[in-house]
């Protein structure tokens, strides 16, 4: 039982705590709907909107064609005319074909009209590998949206965030893009009931160190955790930082943890090549914290190739825990 004032936590799944975010806003607004490919009767193509469809009817909680692009165009308009839709693409790959309605309709149409009109839309993306489906089906594509100006995206690594992020997107005025490991729809944490947000564009410490500072994203994060725990059997202390956002990114997070520990990995499941870590190594660069690197910038990406079928070469063209080890080991020896 929880202390008096404490907000009462129970442990839910991150598919759980997203589910009840989802609840929550129905509830308390009509303007709020769902859509996407098979969300209803069925519940998602990862289960995620459950049985929403019977406590709210078809008219809120709408299976769409299959057309990603026809739904998403929906969705945006929606929000144009005052609707609060929450669009779900089965898989974030398959965003690749509602590119115009994202890129070119929902990040600019609020500059183009001089403020006049918002497009308060949330769309989530089942996103990264692990998962065995192929190379259409496990890409990780946030740092192609983090790239547009007019949105919003972000990446819970825990089922709290993943229920604080997706409150606060809709209580946002711009597209918020919400990018959710395959993987972590299972993963178990502690979350508050009833509503809250968590702030869009603020990092999370997950753990506090002194030697080294590894920020990663999503699901990298429990891996850099791992790792942490390794590291100091070793006498090694490491920082881990939850960027959770990429636009906006934390700037002030990340610097200030730098300027006190003297090194940097970055390690995310995009492409390396053009990734979050390359953003993150710039702004380091272009600061005054690049005065207190002890050695070398680190990034730890994604390998230049599709995503592989074969489970061995999947896991290998991404970086996994022992890859973190030995980066972050070597770092500390000063072999970088």
């Amino acid at each position: 039982m929880n202390a008096p004032g404490v907000p009462e936590t129970r442990e839910l799944s991150y598919a759980q705590a997203i589910r009840e975010a989802m609840d929550i806003a129905l509830a308390e607004d009509e303007r709020v709907v769902l859509m996407g490919e098979d969300i209803g009767v069925y519940g998602g193509a990862f289960q995620v909107t459950g049985d929403l469809v019977e406590k709210y009817g078809t008219e809120r909680v709408i299976d769409t064609p299959i057309s990603e692009l026809g739904g998403a165009g929906v969705a945006v308009g929606a929000a144009l005319t005052g609707l609060r839709p929450i669009f779900e693409f089965q898989f974030s790959d398959f965003a690749t074909l509602a590119m115009e309605q994202i890129v070119n309709q929902a990040a600019k149409l609020r500059f183009m009209l001089g403020g006049a009109v918002s497009v308060p839309v949330v769309m989530r993306f089942p996103a990264g590998s692990g998962t065995g489906a192929a190379a259409q089906h496990s890409q990780s594509l946030e740092a192609w949206l983090g790239h547009v100006p007019g949105l919003k995206v972000v990446q819970p690594s825990t089922p709290e965030d993943a229920k604080g992020l997706l409150l606060a997107a809709l209580d946002d005025p711009d597209p918020v893009m919400i990018f959710e490991h395959k993987l972590l729809y299972k993963s178990k944490g502690r979350v508050p009931a009833g509503r809250y947000a968590t702030p869009i564009g603020k990092a999370a410490i997950r753990r506090e160190g002194r030697d080294m500072t590894i920020v990663a994203t999503s699901i990298m994060v429990l891996k850099a955790l791992e790792v942490a725990k390794t590291l100091e059997a070793e006498g090694i202390d490491a920082e881990v930082i939850d960027l959770r956002s990429i636009r906006p990114i934390d700037r002030n997070t990340v610097l200030a943890s730098v300027r006190r520990t003297g090194r940097l990995i970055c390690v995310y499941e995009g492409v390396k090549t053009l990734g979050i870590g390359a953003e993150i190594s710039a702004m380091v660069a272009e600061s005054d914290a690049f005065d207190f690197l002890e050695s070398p910038i680190v990034r730890l990406g994604g390998a230049e190739a599709p995503i592989p079928y074969n489970p061995e070469l999947e896991k290998a063209v991404v970086p996994q825990i022992p890859d973190i080890l030995d980066a972050a080991r070597r770092m500390a020896n000063g072999q970088v």
